[in-house]
């Protein structure tokens, strides 16, 4: 038995509850009775949190003062009301962030969270602790399916917080250690002559489950087939969060680790939006949010299995509601249901960016996350996207605020040679980003093979 899963549980988790109020395990108890609900039933939850939401919303929010006219049409169909909302784009959020806050909302109170920039705009919202705490509920009853509970031990194959102080490091380390039982194997600074040192580490560890990116956690696998290293200590899941998992990742990863590979589909400004069960399902977590699928080009919904862009309305987030927020993912909901008897919604398709893998000059590989986490830092940035041409050569294409300066680009530069090693950075201020063939912003791009 793990000890500190045991003082995760018995003794963190009820101290939490007593002195600060945490109910993530509440709602994790009432989201494990939700799951079975029949589709009426679900649809009723969703009406009744969405009518109390929208009220909420067009009194108490700036932005939606104009929807007042629609408090009938709330009352009486909230559905049909969230649908004469308008559409809220990242870039219509931007212009007028504290218009969405709400005025019973305390600033200090609040908790300021800022997305990783994955598309090139990073941006600033706030949540309440409420709303982090249903977030984390969906995230532990996704993990339950896998037999997976609160507090069991976890290696994350994650980026690390290079914004904060070796002080500040070596203090979020402990809270990860002592409150949430993980411990992190940089994403960022993966190589391959040191697989001997991670695979120790990781079994020394027992990890219950390893979470991590797609691209890192298929790159870590190929590390381990390649020198046919396999871990001695048996695995639950592997999580996938934060990334398109593609086919051929999965394979790779679930034959290196020999466990199955599980979906979580999230986002900073969105939550835990989907997890994968175990018969393969991406089921949604209705109990948290409305969902929507519209077309891209008439932003009309689709219909079930089509492909569209998708739209968020948060149930729980008071103090800032963002209603039918778009998200960049393209997704499609499927119709049927799944196996696993559960009768949350499920999403048949999920197309999304894959973040690619950079080389440093010391052959080292370096995940595209690794600069969204540099841009997030500098606020002057408006948009960016880096490109690999070469071993020793780098473009950065930079679309700044008006406050930016060249210090910003040193500071960029800094943070690119911190992981890559003394490159060439041919850094340029532009106007626009042309986006791909798909629409979307490709962040990070390398123009040659890894080498193998």
């Amino acid at each position: 038995m793990n000890l500190t899963a045991l003082w995760i549980r018995h003794v963190a988790y009820p101290m939490m509850e007593k002195r600060k109020g945490n109910r993530i395990r509440t709602y994790l108890q009432e989201l494990s009775q939700t799951e079975k609900l029949s589709n009426h039933e679900l649809r009723r939850w969703q009406e009744d949190h969405l009518q109390k939401l929208l009220l909420h919303a067009i009194t108490q929010v700036p932005a939606y003062k104009d929807q007042q006219a629609l408090t009938d049409l709330i009352t009486r169909d909230p559905f049909e009301a969230l649908s004469q909302f308008p559409l809220l784009t990242k870039d219509r959020f931007k212009e007028d962030q504290e218009a969405y806050l709400a005025k019973t909302a305390d600033k200090n109170a609040c908790i300021l969270n800022r997305t990783g920039g994955s598309t090139g705009k990073p941006m600033t919202f706030y949540m309440d602790r409420q709303t982090v705490e249903h977030y984390e509920a969906a995230r532990f009853r996704g993990l339950s399916w896998s037999q997976i509970r609160i507090g069991d031990p976890c290696v994350m194959i994650w980026g690390s917080p290079i914004e904060l102080s070796a002080q500040a490091q070596r203090k979020e380390r402990f809270k990860e250690r002592i409150l949430k039982n993980r411990i992190v194997i940089p994403a960022f600074d993966l190589k391959k002559d040191e697989l001997p040192h991670y695979i120790k580490r990781i079994e020394s560890y027992h990890p219950r489950y390893i979470y991590g990116w797609a691209s890192a956690l298929a790159l870590f696998a190929s590390f381990m087939l390649e020198k046919n290293i396999r871990l001695s200590v048996p695995l639950h899941a592997v999580v996938n969060t934060g990334e398109t998992l593609y086919p051929h990742q999965r394979e790779l990863i679930e034959k290196a680790f020999a466990c199955k590979v599980i979906n979580e589909y999230g986002a900073r400004d969105g939550g835990i939006i989907a997890y994968e069960c175990p018969k393969g399902g991406l089921h949604t977590t209705v109990e948290n949010a409305v969902y929507e699928v519209v077309d891209m080009q008439t932003l009309q919904p689709v219909a079930p299995g089509e492909k569209g862009l998708l739209v968020v309305t948060d149930l729980h987030n008071y103090v800032m509601p963002r209603i039918r927020y778009v998200l960049t993912d393209v997704v499609a909901f499927s119709p049927s249901s799944c196996a696993c008897g559960r009768t949350l919604p499920l999403i048949e398709a999920i197309e999304g960016r894959e973040n690619d893998t950079f080389v440093a000059l010391d052959g080292s590989y370096i995940n595209g996350q690794y600069f969204t986490n540099i841009a997030r830092m500098i606020l002057s940035i408006q948009q960016f996207q880096i490109i690999q041409k070469s071993r020793d050569q780098v473009e950065l294409l930079i679309v700044p605020h008006e406050d930016f300066t060249e210090q910003d680009i040193e500071k960029f530069k800094e943070g690119i040679r911190l992981r890559m090693g003394d490159v060439k950075i041919d850094a340029k201020r532009v106007t626009a980003i042309a986006p791909a063939a798909s629409g979307k912003l490709l962040v990070a791009m390398r123009e040659f093979p890894l080498p193998r």
